[in-house]
């Protein structure tokens, strides 16, 4: 295939709006060197001869699937297990003694929901799961349930894999590693059945409203730096819609979603409760 030229400016506002419109995610017009280059990738990955044929194949009917992999393409992070260490240690320590210590007083069930929004390929979830299989002691007769979601059915597959290269588990100590890890390659490791059935997946868009029981914790991190206020709005309103009363909000350091966090209680710099 021969090298492409640059979008042209009508070219880069038809993927911009279709972008935008898919899943609220504004793309800014310097950007449009990122997006010619995630295009010409996709491209070659789907056969296209040029940026006409590839818009009209992710505007049809069958190319829905493709389009959300473009997107992916343009959004996706780098991402590891137990990344922000500080957010999984008032997981573990605080969250799931207060859970524990809240059924012990008749305050709740021995039930709880956790939900990883925009997962990617997993590490978070399953670091979560993590935390609670160190506490099965605590938990040992409960129904635990850590739902992972993202947009993406490639990523989505690779969590359900849960096979993950040594760079994503940097850190991870060897305990861990051990644990929870079964070696199948000199540098890939797959997640052991019993951290794994405490997680399921799921496609799901930010956008929309999430079909499901209410969520003891939400975790959202380094997704919505990528969405404007409109969108940003209509995100959060999903998300405190889908927590219990009492309920915690993880959130990254650049999600720019603090001045829209009025009806939660503000707990730390990364922690919000609904009343």
């Amino acid at each position: 295939m021969k090298e492409l030229e640059p979008l042209t400016s009508s070219e880069f506002e038809l993927f911009r709006k279709l972008i935008y419109d898919r899943c609220g995610i504004k793309i800014e017009i310097a950007k449009v060197s990122l997006i010619t280059n995630r295009l010409r990738r996709r491209l070659r990955q789907t056969n296209c001869e040029d940026f006409k044929s590839y818009y009209k194949l992710i505007t049809s009917k069958s190319g829905s699937s493709e389009l959300v992999e473009f997107i992916d393409a343009l959004t996706t992070n780098e991402t590891s297990f137990f990344r922000t260490a500080t957010h999984f240690e008032w997981f573990k320590n605080d969250f799931l003694t207060e859970i524990a210590r809240d059924k012990s007083l008749g305050k709740r069930e021995a039930n709880l929901r956790v939900w990883s929004a925009a997962c990617s390929s997993g590490e978070e979830a399953y670091s979560l799961a993590m935390c609670v299989s160190e506490a099965s002691l605590i938990f040992r007769d409960w129904s635990i349930q850590i739902l992972g979601t993202d947009i993406s059915e490639s990523s989505l597959k690779k969590a359900k894999e849960g096979v993950y290269s040594e760079r994503t588990m940097q850190e991870l100590d060897q305990h861990r590693i051990r644990r929870y890890f079964t070696e199948v390659t000199e540098n890939e490791f797959k997640i052991k059945p019993a951290v794994a059935h405490l997680v399921r997946f799921k496609n799901h868009n930010l956008m929309d409203v999430l079909s499901e029981n209410s969520f003891d914790c939400i975790w959202l991190r380094n997704v919505l730096i990528y969405f404007d206020r409109s969108s940003k709005e209509k995100v959060i309103d999903n998300l405190v819609r889908s927590l219990s009363s009492g309920g915690y909000l993880v959130l990254g350091p650049s999600e720019g979603v603090y001045d829209m966090l009025g009806m939660l209680t503000r707990r730390s710099t990364f922690l919000y409760q609904k009343p």
